[in-house]
């Protein structure tokens, strides 16, 4: 199931996908972000993290245009530690290469210490990572 998120402008800038099947919650950023943004979509994933049970997720940013910097305090300071909590062990975040967004993903990164985090430019290789960690837990809870 596909949830869809618009801006005030009624422009879609995220959607989130529960993925039963690989067993991690998927989202996939469009456009620039606002802080607002930022801040209802990271919530409504997590929220989708918490409900589903999945410790997985696949943040594919490579549709952003522009950074995110803006929500870089935000995100690390607040958001991460609710993230973990709500269950993320795991995040796999797509980024165009030699990005304002790739930029601010670096930040991120270097940033993170709730949850595991991996940068990718590519979503076969995000994918591929993530399948460790996600498919593995299906394994174990059998």
């Amino acid at each position: 199931m596909t949830q869809e998120y618009k801006n005030i402008f009624g422009k879609a800038f995220l959607n989130v996908t529960v993925d039963r099947v690989n067993r991690w919650v998927h989202t996939d950023w469009f456009g620039y972000l606002t802080e607002d943004n930022v801040r209802t979509g990271a919530l409504a994933y997590t929220e989708a993290v918490r409900n589903s049970g999945f410790t997985c997720v696949l943040n594919d940013t490579s549709r952003v245009v522009g950074g995110w910097d803006h929500s870089l305090s935000w995100v690390v300071n607040e958001w991460s530690p609710q993230a973990a909590v709500a269950g993320v062990e795991h995040f796999a975040l797509i980024t165009t290469p030699e990005s304002f967004a790739e930029v601010t993903a670096n930040n991120f990164y270097s940033s993170i210490t709730a949850f595991e985090v991996q940068i990718f430019d590519s979503l076969g290789k995000a994918q591929q990572w993530l399948q460790q960690y996600s498919l593995r837990k299906r394994i174990l809870n059998r």
